[in-house]
């Protein structure tokens, strides 16, 4: 026989604040490979480029900033 289903556990509805870019935060444009204060916040202390959903990137702001970190090493 078979068992009764037990009902699956709601979300609690708490949904994470999106995160804000800091190239809109400060209004930058343009990602330059040579701005190497700029281009160490979007890295981890492994010298690893941090993801969009850590960052708050769009995508082609990701983009642009993973191939100056590229350029510049």
């Amino acid at each position: 026989m078979a068992r009764p289903r037990r009902p699956k556990p709601k979300e609690s509805g708490r949904r994470t604040k999106k995160k804000v870019s800091i190239l809109n935060t400060e209004s930058i444009e343009y990602v330059d490979w040579k701005d190497v204060n700029l281009l160490r916040r979007f890295q981890s202390d492994r010298a690893k480029i941090r993801a969009r959903r850590v960052t708050g990137n769009d995508t082609q702001q990701q983009r642009q900033v993973a191939v100056a970190i590229r350029n510049a090493r």
